[in-house]
């Protein structure tokens, strides 16, 4: 029987080997389910497929935690008789690593039969997603994106579109826009948020969120990661970093190099081992500064450090609603603000007719 397109287009997710995974098993497995939907565990589904579509009229996960203002949203799910379908917003490593996600998960209970499969989202399908994005950045001196924008800005002051929300303030005399999304831009998405953004007009990407170490003497949750270069899997990013200069001298600000990673289920013990000489690690950084070096804008990031991959420490991504690590990156999210406010000082001020004025 000829296969058609669609069973030509889908892959099969098979579960990671746990034990050889940077994060200890029980540990992993509370990771997993936190991330898991709730109808895996409802019964035995004969298929799981795994698609990009932002599809919020479906079955929403109830491991969705909206008390928080950006990416609480996860990916919705549809019954189609014995088969459920899983539904990412469309990012083609956000769907592979979602499907690893659930065949890991189902594996570590002892119910993968090789049921999980994913369909990668065609780039007009992932530019769709992103270009929805409907802002005017062209008068703002930076863009700040991403996690922890609730403790940089006004909580009452954001305008909502269509999975995002935004607001802008002045300070020191340089406008700010305040970008963020409710659904996760996980991996390549976060490369067409910059694209998008600025192809809109924006000039300067600023990404605040959370990285991963990978040098053991990096405690998580007592400093703040920046850099301007990133390793992906087909080569290296670097971009005209907005910080440039300004982490120098600072004690709680680490410099160094980023590694791209497509999902936190492929750090093993074997990945660990072939990014000796890298700092950090997170889906989303090299896409975004190699999105901004073919824009011609600058881009900058300012992470706090969650987790460490090459050293045990008592924090990690299975943990962060202790109220020890909330109180802890709370203080350092003020000193991300506190950088930011000394970054635009030096942005020189736009006069009214259009130029520049110091």
């Amino acid at each position: 029987m000829t296969a058609t397109p669609f069973q030509e287009a889908m892959l099969g997710a098979s579960p990671i080997d746990v034990y050889q995974h940077t994060m200890s098993v029980p540990r992993l497995r509370r990771y997993l389910e936190m991330k898991a939907h709730h109808l895996l565990q409802e019964r035995e589904w004969a298929r799981i497929r795994v698609i990009g579509a932002y599809d919020r009229y479906c079955v929403a996960s109830e491991n969705e935690k909206n008390d928080k203002l950006f990416n609480w949203q996860r990916p919705t799910a549809e019954v189609q008789g014995d088969t459920l379908v899983i539904k990412c917003f469309p990012g083609r490593d956000y769907v592979r690593h979602y499907a690893l996600i659930i065949a890991t998960h189902l594996s570590l209970d002892g119910r993968y039969r090789g049921q999980v499969d994913y369909e990668l989202p065609d780039e007009r399908t992932c530019a769709a997603a992103v270009d929805r994005l409907d802002l005017d950045p062209s008068g703002d001196e930076l863009v700040v994106l991403g996690w922890g924008l609730g403790h940089l800005t006004d909580p009452g002051g954001w305008v909502p579109g269509h999975g995002y929300a935004w607001q802008r303030e002045e300070r020191h005399g340089r406008r700010v826009l305040y970008l963020g999304y409710l659904h996760s831009i996980w991996g390549d998405v976060a490369g067409r948020v910059v694209s998008r953004l600025a192809s809109l007009g924006a000039r300067r990407v600023v990404y605040v969120g959370k990285v991963g170490a990978l040098d053991p003497a990096i405690a998580p949750n007592t400093c703040l990661a920046t850099g301007d270069t990133s390793v992906l899997a087909d080569g290296t990013a670097c971009w005209r970093d907005v910080f440039a200069g300004l982490a120098d001298g600072q004690p709680d600000i680490r410099r160094g190099v980023h590694v791209t990673s497509p999902s936190i289920l492929l750090e093993d013990s074997q990945w660990l081992a072939g990014h000796g000489g890298c700092q950090f690690v997170d889906p989303e950084i090299g896409h975004m500064g190699r999105a901004a070096v073919a824009s011609g804008i600058e881009f900058g990031f300012l992470h706090i450090v969650s987790n460490n991959l090459a050293a045990a420490y008592p924090a990690d991504l299975s943990n962060e609603r202790l109220s020890h690590v909330v109180e802890r990156r709370s203080q350092l999210l003020d000193r991300i603000r506190e950088i930011i406010g000394l970054r635009l000082q030096a942005i020189p001020r736009r006069s009214p007719e259009g130029g520049t004025r110091s």
